[in-house]
């Protein structure tokens, strides 16, 4: 074995022990990948992967992704190791580590940058929050459509900019699950020659031996995905591994799979269950034989022998900051030569908005016929899109019913050039595609967030059933992805039930760091696209309808801007003083503006507020919230096509809530709106009874 042989081997024994001790440590956790993959990490990381541990965020910098996620212990072994610098603005000291010696020895504590799953945000060097298994494989296609895009739109010649590639570790279980197929499926339609997964492929899941219920050709199915598959019989043999990533780096017209055979807890010959060296602590006694199989000093716990950490960044610590220096050197000529590109590259980097990127925005006469919000939202989406070259997305297969194509000639469709005859576009378009894959398009839109593009993805409401799992996780990594779901209630009609949304809107509600948007009107529609472009910490859910609403007269009453508070009041009473409060989102502002006409030919003086969004509400001080719903005025009425539940909050407990307590109807969406009561006349009916009801509440007045 020669010195080279000798050094690598140590290297990825320690990440092995390491591993194993904040296990143990922790008593808690998954060793069994960490020491069966340890060697492939290694390899990448050692001999080919591009990242400067200096600058963890440095555009140009290939991907690593930890889809298996259970595997933790190894990707916070090797940031420790490599000696990556935190960065972000979760770390308040300087000059520190993204995980220190300290943070390796609480695995799984409160307030360790080494949590139980990796999670973006938190430790420098996690490029994706994961654990969900699937989330992360499928994210790292965004990120390989991403850069393919990048490279088309700034690349500029003897300037290559983005030529950066996209890893993912991925096990036995991201390959079962449904939305790793969905993304697999795109990629290779998409030829991303760019992407690389690495399947650990050891046999076991928590219940025991993959036999139990996957035995499929995993190769065979990517083979039918249009991908290169490469098989590494040894997870072992750096030199077989070592090839396969070469023939990666070889191949350009289509994304790259290599299935490298591992044994979980491998090392650990004398554990009787392997499931337990996947799921749990080995214990002592196996911590100390897998350690003495591994040549390390069993008596040792979280040892790190001289030289490892040397080894590591001359190589790839060295190589990571010698292309990085060179990117910045190419850059500033870049900057030089094609300043507008540049700023353009500056403004995404910083997830800024371009100057002017509201001097388009349509604004909506009023007309008692009206726009459906889709529609709306649709006109304000391209006018945006032409003053932000990097906004771009698309919907699963429903650009045409939600009203998301990007309609300009130049912005294309993105595909791989030359794919067929019958489809047209590059790399640079900005339309994107993803077919009936509602899962995957919303984790390939965070792929493409965490690059600092602008994506939108789009759908029926009641497909975020479909997607919850990355839409989650978009929220708890407070990444600024824009989802647009459409046909928003059961007023969109014939499709029936199992199209028509019911508890969706309380459940996307219900989501932290989640804003959800409904918005009334079509002017409405362009106040909520101004919030959502400026939003850079969190995800936003803007919800429209189907059918035609009407545009409001802004001169009777309140204009729009009050959308930027959540909540307003959109039509009062004369002296400002209600009986009632009338409230809602989205298309049933126009019945309670209805009934409050209604209600005013009756002499009754009620209150409409408009409620587009309850997340920006609650952010507003409580004098504001006060002044909207007064807490002295109990008779109020909320109006919703969805569940009731959380109305209450708003509603109070003896408050009326007209919703939906049951699954929709099949007929004319006029006709199904009619079947459960939402019309002018009922909502009216029901302020009535609220007037009446809190009226006979009261304490009689005394004889005079």
């Amino acid at each position: 074995m020669t010195d080279q042989d000798q050094s690598d081997q140590l290297c990825i024994n320690t990440l092995r022990s390491l591993s194993i001790d904040a296990v143990q440590k922790a008593r808690s956790g998954h060793p069994g990948t960490p020491m069966g993959a340890a060697p492939t990490v290694y390899c990448l990381w050692q001999r080919f992967l591009r990242y400067d541990p200096a600058d963890p965020a440095w555009p140009n910098r290939d991907r690593f992704i930890l889809s298996a996620g259970h595997a933790s212990a190894l990707l916070y072994s090797l940031l420790y190791l490599a000696d990556v610098k935190a960065a972000g603005p979760s770390y308040e000291e300087a000059d520190r580590l993204a995980v220190t010696f300290d943070d390796l020895k609480s695995f799984r504590q409160a307030g360790s940058r080494c949590t139980g799953h990796p999670e973006y945000g938190w430790t420098s060097g996690v490029e994706t929050t994961t654990g969900p298994l699937g989330q992360g494989a499928a994210t790292s296609v965004g990120m390989a459509i991403a850069e393919h895009w990048l490279a088309t739109t700034y690349n500029r010649p003897g300037f290559p900019l983005f030529e950066h590639n996209v890893y993912a570790l991925c096990s036995d279980g991201d390959m079962m699950e449904g939305i790793s197929n969905e993304a697999a499926s795109l990629a290779g339609h998409l030829k991303l020659g760019n992407l690389c997964w690495i399947y650990d492929d050891n046999h076991i899941t928590i219940e025991g031996s993959t036999d139990l219920a996957f035995t499929e050709d995993v190769a065979a199915r990517f083979a039918g995905h249009g991908w290169n598959v490469m098989q590494v019989s040894d997870a072992n043999n750096l030199a077989l591994l070592t090839y396969a990533y070469e023939a990666f780096l070889d191949t350009h017209d289509r994304p790259t799979l290599i299935i490298v055979r591992s044994h979980i807890g491998y090392g650990a010959p004398h554990k009787q269950d392997t499931r337990e060296a996947h799921g749990e602590p080995l214990g002592p006694e196996e911590v100390r034989l897998a350690k003495e199989f591994f040549g390390c000093d069993p008596d040792k716990q979280f040892h790190v022998p001289d030289g490892v950490r040397e080894h590591i960044k001359a190589q790839s610590g060295e190589r990571g900051a010698t292309a990085h220096e060179a990117w910045k050197i190419l850059f500033a000529a870049y900057r030089a030569q094609y300043p507008d590109l540049a700023e353009q590259i500056d403004c995404m980097q910083r997830r800024e908005l371009p100057a002017g990127w509201d001097s388009a925005l349509p604004a909506f006469a009023a007309d008692t016929t009206g726009i459906a919000t889709r529609e709306s939202s649709g006109k304000v989406l391209n006018a945006i899109a032409e003053k932000m070259p990097w906004l771009l997305g698309g919907a699963a297969d429903l650009a045409p019913s939600t009203k998301t194509g990007l309609k300009d000639a130049c912005y294309g469709d993105f595909q791989a050039p030359g794919q067929s005859e019958n489809v047209g576009g590059d790399y640079s378009g900005r339309n994107l595609h993803f077919g009936l894959r509602e899962h995957a398009m919303c984790a390939i839109a965070s792929g493409m967030s965490l690059s600092k593009l602008r994506p939108y993805a789009a759908s029926f409401l009641i497909f975020t059933d479909y997607c919850r799992g990355a839409i989650r996780l978009s929220a708890m990594m407070e990444i600024p992805v824009i989802y647009i779901w459409t046909h928003d209630s059961i007023s969109l009609g014939e499709d029936g039930p199992t199209h028509q949304p019911i508890e969706q809107l309380a459940s996307l509600r219900a989501m932290p760091n989640m804003i959800v948007m409904r918005p009334a009107d079509a002017n409405e529609v362009v106040e909520a696209w101004r919030i959502v472009m400026r939003l850079t910490d969190r995800p936003v859910c803007l919800i429209l309808t189907r059918q035609a609403v009407a545009t409001l007269d802004r001169t009777r009453y309140a204009p729009a801007s009050g959308v930027s508070r959540g909540a307003y009041v959109l039509a009062d009473a004369p002296d400002n003083k209600p009986d009632v409060l009338l409230l809602s989102t989205g298309s049933e502002v126009s019945l309670c503006v209805a009934a409050y006409e209604q209600l005013k030919s009756e002499g009754i003086k009620a209150r409409v507020v408009s409620m587009p969004s309850w997340e920006l509400f609650e952010k507003q001080n409580q004098e504001y919230r006060d002044s909207v719903l007064p807490p002295d005025i109990p008779a109020r009425v909320a109006v919703e096509e969805a569940s009731p539940f959380g109305w209450e909050r708003y509603a109070g407990a003896a408050g009326s809530i007209l919703g939906m307590r049951s699954f929709g109807l099949s007929a004319p969406g006029k006709v199904v709106a009619q079947h459960f009561g939402f019309n002018p006349e009922h909502v009216a009916a029901a302020a009535r009874e609220q007037i009446a009801r809190h009226a006979s509440a009261l304490p009689a007045k005394p004889a005079t």
